[in-house]
């Protein structure tokens, strides 16, 4: 699957896909794009840069879901064409998949969002890559269901991507098992190891718990993924949204260093 010079799957390097959880400025959004740019090239890892103009899942109606769909997208579009990197945003209806198209290179179909035949449809109709999150109520055999309906558009640019599997009340796990059943699909997999952390709806706002990410994303590259999904902020205690769960942009090139070692090791074992 190509992007932007961006392959994935089919042996070829961990491509890591990260940025904040949303849009929240275009100072931000570009400063944070260009900083994990920076750290991608001169580790040789494949990046694409990822930030929702909007988060329509919130726990409270009072959480920040973003700024205007529009401006959202225009610096959106400002970050593709100025640090030449490949975007990635979620899409939350049939009605914002044409014109989040004419920016994004990958349409995101959000985890809760992951069984609307509709909206997979109409992702699936753009041409462009589908990442499908795999829903924190489903088991991983019952993705085959949700690639088909993207699959009937003829369209076959489709990643899979695991973010937890909802375990009791706030709560999430990660069956490592479920990253080779997907697999099984013949599509790339990738493993969302900030959104896996949550503690989601937990009080007034979802908390999270940021010191699992390493062992999450460091046991996912081991198993064999062919990308990483990382929401990175600046300082995430200021964060707009999913604050308790964003990686902290200055810890990104350690956890880099690392997981790129792991990747070279699986992948020469093949």
């Amino acid at each position: 699957m190509k992007t932007n010079k961006i392959n994935l799957g089919d042996g070829n390097p961990l491509a890591l896909i990260a940025g904040p959880c949303v849009v929240e400025n275009e100072k931000t959004t570009l400063k944070t794009a260009e900083a994990i740019k920076t750290i991608t090239e001169e580790l040789g890892i494949p990046f694409v840069f990822k930030s929702s103009y909007k988060k329509a899942n919130r726990t409270s109606i009072h959480s920040f879901s973003g700024i205007h769909f529009e401006k959202a997208l225009k610096i959106l579009e400002k970050v593709k064409k100025e640090l030449c990197v490949p975007i990635l945003t979620d899409v939350h209806s049939e009605q914002e998949v044409e014109p989040v198209a004419h920016v994004a290179d990958v349409l995101q179909i959000p985890a809760f969002l992951c069984r609307q035949t509709d909206l997979l449809v109409a992702a699936g109709r753009t041409g462009k890559i589908v990442n499908i999150k795999k829903g924190q109520f489903l088991a991983p055999q019952d993705m085959a269901h949700v690639i088909a309906k993207v699959e009937t558009t003829k369209n076959k640019k489709i990643w899979l991507t695991e973010r937890g599997t909802t375990f009791g009340y706030h709560n999430l796990v990660v069956d490592m098992r479920s990253l080779q059943i997907m697999r099984e699909f013949g599509y790339p997999v990738i493993m969302d190891a900030t959104h896996a952390v949550q503690l989601p709806s937990k009080g007034n706002e979802s908390g999270g718990e940021r010191q699992y990410i390493y062992a999450i994303a460091k046991a996912a590259v081991a198993v064999g993924v062919d990308g990483l999904f990382l929401e990175v902020h600046p300082d995430p205690s200021r964060a707009l949204s999913d604050a308790a769960s964003q990686l902290p942009l200055d810890m990104l090139k350690k956890l880099l260093v690392t997981i790129k070692q792991i990747d070279e090791i699986v992948k020469n074992e093949k």
